[in-house]
């Protein structure tokens, strides 16, 4: 086995019935391995495809004797009492285990892969529901008595939210960005060098920025935002996990889109949708030329990826028109700047 697609040793969390809640994956890697490692994943039973292997106290001894990429890691779970786990994918398939679909979301959030660049397939089915506390995940059906304990022992459990995904923020935090709001970005999102996401921004998992970037809107799970790009205040991108679509949503480089205004096609590069104007695939736009002429109608969905395109409405009449785009945006490098 000279290359894997991901693998990942990682640490986490289980209910009273024995079963995952999270894990974390400090060091999860892609591409190529040593022959050192090779040999000390046969050396726990790794016997190839992919797998999930939950590991005993003597495998971990077993992974830290040999000088290769997880000996350190492994040296440290040795000594730990919370329960260890090794995911190995040779092969991009849909993750069968919630340690694999978590290894998947942290290749995401680590730029190890980009939105759309593994296979997500059936993950809602794998995560458990839990509530995510100052005290890690807890199994709701468990959270009344831990809830009850703790306040026996003078302490009081904080729920921060109840979901399927936890915030990003308590397992990576990624280079040159800011995040006003932690809560308000899921683990799974991927976030460029030098991308902005204030108080009102919103990431989903399998989606994200190139960087450098303004976000103070909403990124849906699927939507891609190019280099340079600033989402206004409440303006949000419809992503297609809901609506029941296949059409990939994406906004180009240098785009602006304004302040509660909204995409529902591909944007091109430096692309501007007024403020206040929700852009979806079956919107009629009137054509306006470079003298200001009107030359004829579409459906927005025609216009999905071009380049240089000003989408606004027309305060007069009410229509919606689309002409070139005279001005490309620029991010305030003083703003942008995360050193």
């Amino acid at each position: 086995m000279s290359e894997l697609f991901s693998l990942g040793l990682g640490i986490g969390h289980k209910n009273n019935a024995d079963e995952w809640l999270d894990v974390f994956f400090p060091a999860p890697m892609v591409g190529h391995i040593s022959d050192q490692l090779e040999a000390a994943l046969e050396s726990i039973g790794y016997q190839g495809g992919n797998q999930t292997i939950e590991l005993t106290q003597k495998q971990l001894a077993q992974l830290s004797e040999t000088d290769h990429e997880l000996a350190n890691k492994a040296k440290q779970l040795a000594h730990c009492s919370e329960p260890s786990v090794l995911v190995v994918n040779a092969s991009d398939a849909p993750a069968t285990s919630v340690a694999e679909a978590y290894l998947k979301l942290h290749l995401l959030s680590h730029r190890l892969v980009k939105p759309h660049g593994t296979d997500l397939t059936g993950i809602f089915g794998l995560l458990p529901n839990v509530a995510w506390t100052n005290e890690g995940p807890i199994d709701l059906n468990e959270l009344t008595d831990r809830q009850f304990k703790a306040r026996t022992e003078g302490r009081i459990i904080e729920v921060n939210s109840i979901d399927k995904f936890p915030k990003m923020t308590d397992y990576i935090v990624p280079t040159g960005v800011r995040i006003a709001d932690t809560a308000r970005v899921r683990l799974g999102a991927y976030l460029g060098e030098g991308t902005t996401i204030m108080h009102e921004g919103f990431v989903n998992f399998n989606a994200g920025t190139e960087g450098p970037g303004m976000i103070e809107g909403r990124i849906s799970a699927g939507v891609m935002v190019g280099a340079g790009s600033d989402l206004g205040g409440g303006c949000s991108t419809m992503g297609t996990l809901s609506g029941g679509g296949n059409v990939v949503i994406s906004v180009g480089k240098e785009c602006l889109i304004g302040a509660n205004a909204g995409i529902g096609i591909p944007l091109g590069d430096r692309c501007t949708v007024e403020a206040g104007l929700y852009l979806t695939a079956g919107t009629k736009v009137t054509l306006i030329d470079q003298k200001q002429g009107e030359t004829g109608t579409t459906k927005a969905s025609a216009l999905a990826g071009m380049n240089d395109l000003l989408f606004r409405r027309n305060s007069m009449n009410g229509r919606v028109e689309c002409l070139s785009n005279s001005a490309a945006i620029e991010l305030n490098t003083e703003l942008h700047s995360h050193n």
